[in-house]
């Protein structure tokens, strides 16, 4: 028997629980599905659960200078740590700020739950001040959107959210009013039990049969590589020498695939490299392994298509299939390529290569001339400068545009890297955002933005968060007072460039003043020093690194398919210029190939 004192104390926590609101029951549940942190900024319907995050130990709030910042940084985190994260907005548009972030987290398959909290429940339906409609309004971002209309209903709901973000691999909405928010909870929710992770995915022994028959028959097979390699290196690796297959990769399957890589052939798509494009178009039979690339431009129309894939809706989309495999692709190659026959003649793989190497060679030989005297500085220069001085766990987040360039053909992948960015959603401004997330992760580790000009000054407001909660993240500036990528979209079209030009401040004054370490870089000699510098700082950083406008070169044959809409589907390098260390590593991989 419990004593007096005890049975006091058992009652008195009784009665607080009977009396936990509908707010504190919601943080409740987030903090049992895992989540750490609500990134988000307050306001009136979202104070009651505001409030709730600040009693509860386990669960911190993130008070961003903007909402999008909050979906991006919720969904870098979610990248990283491959958990739920959340992040939340207030009624109207508070929450409609979120709604870009979600796009690029729902599109990379990030699990984020977001809080819409939403105009008083009487009120709903009659125009009332800040009235919108967000459980409609993000269907088309999320697995999942819904109203919580009663107290009642919330516990399962949120529970239902949860399991469709995590399962599924993608953006849950709970609109919560704020009144609602503040009403005593019924009683005390369920604990009820969550998914925590996805399972994996084995194809039917069908598909297994067809797929080893379609290998066995076909002399020249090439792997084409997405992020549904993440976590199978190994296993496409063996696969891959079995067959003697080049392994081309898209910009999403870099971090997971082109490391200890001896058959890689670099890249294919609008940023791409190397022989990918020769290699899935010679072949007799492409496996696209894990990737939804979306330039269909690319792919081929005469040869024999499979893909694999976890996610069922994407076979096929991209284009015609001769076989569509269900399953992830660590497990489906544990199932395959034991079964298929190893393949003896590597005249292929060897020639595809060669090419490799040869296209590299090439590219690079144009950017090395006095490159590091060229003023302004050659962003080329920057990139490999900052490939060599990162450390060997570093996450990047990249901006969309010619940041994509740069970290596609020069930050060299480990395993141990990460490079992030809004590689599907294609959206400006995502960098300084995603780093805050990924930094939120682990202090300690090394987080790299690297920013344009035109990105980082959209959401420039979010580099006050770094100084106030003191992230270490350091700011990578490619300050070449220009929106590149537009310009160069407009010079391919025939187009004479307009409205793409930035009248920018020293950006590294800003920092100073924003309390943060700035440098400004003009001169190629002072860059590798000014890296270090800030890298060795203990607080947030930025390099401020001006950079050529005109660092960018076209192809000199351009095609009918280049001039409309960037629809290359004959073009092998879109970009001039140098591609770091994959050189070397194609070098490296020449050396057993015979002479050709």
């Amino acid at each position: 028997m419990g004593s007096a004192r005890d049975l006091q104390e058992t009652e008195g926590h009784t009665e607080a629980m009977a009396k936990q609101n509908v707010a504190e029951q919601f943080v409740d549940i987030l903090v049992r599905a895992g989540v750490s942190r609500l990134y988000g900024v307050v306001g009136d319907s979202l104070n009651p659960v505001v409030d709730a995050v600040r009693r509860h130990r386990g669960i911190d709030w993130v008070h961003v200078r903007h909402e999008e910042t909050a979906a991006f940084a919720a969904g870098a985190e979610a990248q990283i740590t491959g958990k739920l994260t959340a992040c939340a907005g207030s009624c109207g548009p508070g929450n409609l700020h979120l709604i870009n972030g979600l796009y690029d987290a729902h599109r990379s398959m990030a699990p984020v739950l977001a809080l819409a909290s939403h105009i008083p429940s009487s009120e709903i339906g009659l125009g009332y001040f800040q009235e919108t409609h967000p459980d409609r309004l993000f269907t088309e971002c999320s697995h999942y959107s819904e109203l919580i209309s009663s107290p009642q209903q919330m516990p399962r709901l949120l529970n239902t959210a949860v399991q469709h973000a995590v399962g599924q691999s993608g953006v849950s909405v709970v609109s919560l009013p704020g009144d609602i928010a503040g009403e005593p909870a019924p009683e005390k929710a369920a604990d009820t039990a969550l998914v925590t992770s996805r399972p994996t995915v084995r194809p039917g022994d069908a598909e297994i049969d067809r797929l080893v028959e379609m290998i066995d028959k076909a002399d020249k097979v090439t792997l084409f590589c997405g992020a549904g390699t993440a976590g199978a290196h190994a296993e496409v690796m063996e696969f891959a020498g079995r067959i003697k297959s080049p392994v081309g990769h898209a910009l999403r399957g870099k971090e997971w695939i082109q490391y200890d890589n001896p058959y890689d052939v670099g890249m294919s798509g609008l940023l791409g490299y190397g022989a990918a494009y020769e290699a899935t178009h010679e072949c007799d039979l492409l496996i696209l392994l894990g990737t939804d690339f979306p330039y269909n431009a690319f792919l081929p129309d005469d040869v024999r298509i499979v893909q694999i894939d976890v996610r069922p809706e994407v076979l096929g989309r991209r284009s015609k299939l001769d076989l569509a495999v269900w399953g992830d692709v660590k497990e489906t190659l544990r199932c395959l390529t034991p079964r298929v026959k190893a393949k003896k003649n590597r005249r292929f793989l060897d020639k595809m290569l060669k090419k490799h190497a040869d296209a590299l060679e090439g590219v690079v030989s144009a950017y090395t001339k006095k490159v590091d005297k060229h003023v302004p500085i050659h962003p080329e220069y920057v990139a490999s400068v900052l490939d060599d001085i990162a450390a060997d766990d570093a996450v990047f987040t990249v901006d969309t545009g010619m940041c994509n360039v740069w970290a596609a053909r020069y930050i060299s992948p480990n395993g141990r890297r990460r490079i992030i960015g809004s590689f599907s959603h294609g959206s400006m401004a995502n960098a300084l955002p995603m780093a805050i997330g990924a930094q939120f992760t682990d202090r300690k580790r090394q987080v790299v933005s690297m920013s344009g000009d035109g990105g980082f000054s959209m959401l420039m407001g979010d580099f006050l968060t770094l100084v106030q909660y003191d992230l270490p993240v350091k700011v990578v500036l490619f300050n070449n007072s220009s929106l590149g990528m537009v310009e160069l979209e407009m010079l391919v079209a025939g187009l004479p460039s307009h409205g793409t030009a930035n009248t920018n401040p020293d950006f590294a004054a800003v920092a100073r003043a924003c309390g943060a370490y700035g440098v400004r870089v003009e001169k190629p000699k002072e860059l590798p020093g000014a890296l270090k510098e800030a890298f060795k700082h203990k607080g947030p950083a930025l390099v401020d690194v001006v950079t050529d406008p005109n660092a960018l070169s076209i192809p000199p044959k351009i095609s009918t398919e280049m001039v409309t809409g960037f629809a290359l589907s004959a073009s092998k390098i879109v970009l001039d210029g140098g591609v770091g260390r994959m050189l070397q590593m194609a070098r490296s991989n020449l050396r057993n190939v015979p002479r050709l």
